[in-house]
């Protein structure tokens, strides 16, 4: 939506959006002292810091903001200046008539070895220039490399840059920022960034170049991160005398990764019609064997079933309800100094749970032993989870990835997972219908509940077995929210996995709903005895 006469720092009159991320909005914006077209980036801090914490990351990305602004190279956007409006930073920055990466690669499909090889070798100087000045980009990507209409490369968006010195955690528990096409192994696990990380973002923003695909692309963000942390990368078929750069920078142990020195000497001699001398791939690092990663279930087509205990009756069973949670939000405060363990371990699980019961009714909090107890943890190895995920089981016996630090509070068989700092809410259950209908099942909750400021965006089939409803209403204490109830059936079971958000961070939240959805394992099949 164009914003008529918005003004920051009463100088920078805002006319259009020109890009978006997951850390802010770009504006094509007029200089009114100096006259000229600049690109002007609304900083989106992530929703739910407190006071502190958000002041600590205001002043932090202007000083960095500030820090990146001394960079003076001509792989790199210019930045003009660096100021708090509205409580939030915005970073005023030279405006490039250009088309991103990305945007060619959609245009005009794989490109050719020499100029991927030419706009790498631009990519690289940029990032020498800011790692020599300690920083650290952190969301090296195609929509964020820009062919200039002269045709010069530039790197732009700095929005998530940190000092190479600092303690490289801008990002929360729970969140991920950037791409997962395009983050280094070491950070999708620890959550750590070096300048090692921004070169194993170009190779894989090279080989997305070369192939049209990114090297660990998949069908969800959960699949892309287990690749990314098991497996090599996809085998490259274009990438001819790209190979070695390729090899060198896509190595998953950022010490026997191509460092700036060598990945620069072969583009040049790339660039220049030169032979290139092939790297030896360094053998599978020590961890880096790929785990037994559970088989995802295949939703299995909608038909009338029955939860665990109900008679087969045409009597309406019990259905999973939003209404409890509000009733909900004091017994979370009672339990949210209470941080999920790193692990899955029953008896700190245990007495969390107990803590919640005792909160909601008054009652003093039973023996861990006596509380709801998730059934024990698998034996065999799991994908690792991005950085701020543990793994839930169920006591109905199906698992679900879930942001470390978010009280349970258990409700039923219903889990109700909700941010401590902010106010959004995961709900994962057992879920079931007369007659596997969800859609109608859906409409008869729509017409139960007693939404305020109740507005439906959606309801529809999404696949065999598989629903959505989507919706906005005001919830008390936590204001407007927006939801998405999910349902599917696995192996005549159904199940809901729900999501609430308020509104302006949706979109910034979608990867963690996806990885939540994506995760969910049901229980294995009973084996049959004789």
């Amino acid at each position: 939506m164009t914003v008529v006469q918005a003004v920051v720092a009463k100088r920078y009159v805002l006319t259009r959006p020109i890009g978006s991320g997951g850390m802010g909005r770009v504006w094509l914006a007029r200089d009114e002292v100096l006259d000229r077209d600049v690109a002007v980036k609304e900083v989106m801090l992530p929703f739910g810091l407190a006071d502190s914490e958000r002041e600590e990351l205001v002043v932090r990305t202007l000083r960095e903001a500030r820090t990146a602004a001394r960079l003076n190279h001509p792989n790199v956007v210019r930045i003009y200046d660096v100021v708090r409006n509205d409580d939030k930073p915005w970073i005023v920055m030279e405006y490039v008539r250009s088309r991103s990466l990305l945007q060619v690669i959609k245009d005009e499909g794989s490109l050719p070895v020499h100029r991927v090889a030419v706009i790498g070798l631009a990519v690289l100087r940029a990032l020498a220039a800011s790692h020599r000045a300690g920083v650290v980009h952190r969301d090296v990507k195609p929509s964020n490399v820009l062919i200039a209409d002269d045709g010069r490369v530039v790197l732009s968006d700095f929005g998530l840059a940190t000092f190479e010195e600092s303690d490289n955690s801008v990002t929360r528990p729970g969140l991920i920022l950037g791409s997962p096409h395009y983050i280094a192994p070491e950070r999708a696990r620890d959550g750590v960034s070096t300048a090692k990380s921004d070169l194993w973002s170009l190779g894989a923003t090279l080989y997305t170049a070369l192939e049209g695909r990114a090297p660990f692309a998949r069908a969800t963000t959960l699949a892309t991160l287990t690749a990314l942390a098991t497996e090599r990368p996809d085998p490259s078929r274009r990438a001819g005398a790209l190979k070695p750069v390729l090899d060198g920078l896509l190595r998953k142990n950022p010490r026997a990764r191509l460092g700036v020195a060598e990945a620069e000497r072969l583009l040049e001699r790339i660039v220049a019609g030169e032979p290139t001398t092939w790297i030896r791939r360094v053998p599978r690092q020590r961890g880096e064997a790929a785990a037994e990663l559970p088989t995802a279930p295949v939703p299995a087509p909608a038909r009338t079933f029955h939860g665990p205990g109900e008679p087969a009756t045409g009597a309406r069973p019990r259905r999973w309800r939003w209404a409890a949670v509000t009733s909900m939000v004091g017994a979370l405060a009672a339990v949210s100094a209470v941080v999920l363990p790193a692990g899955d371990h029953v008896s700190t699980r245990a007495t969390l749970e107990g803590r919640a019961v005792a909160a909601r009714t008054g009652t003093a909090a039973p023996p861990a032993e006596a509380a709801l107890r998730p059934a024990p943890v698998p034996t065999q190895t799991e994908a690792p989870l991005p950085a701020g995920w543990v793994w839930y089981r169920h006591p109905a016996g199906f698992r679900v990835a879930v942001p470390a630090g978010w009280p349970l509070v258990p409700e039923g068989d219903e889990a109700y997972f909700c941010d401590p700092a902010g106010a959004r809410m995961l709900v994962v259950a057992p879920w079931d219908t007369a007659n596997g209908d969800y859609l109608a099942a859906f409409k008869r909750d729509e017409a139960e509940e007693d939404f305020a400021a109740y507005r439906p965006l959606r309801m529809e089939t999404v696949a065999p077995g598989s629903a959505e409803w989507e919706y906005v209403y005001n919830e008390p204490n936590r204001g407007r929210l927006h939801g998405l109830n999910h349902t599917f059936v696995v192996r005549g079971q159904g199940y809901v996995i729900a999501w609430r958000t308020p509104p302006a961070e949706w979109n910034a939240n979608l990867v963690n709903f996806a990885l939540v959805r994506d995760s969910f394992r049901a229980p294995s099949p009973a084996r049959p005895t004789y």
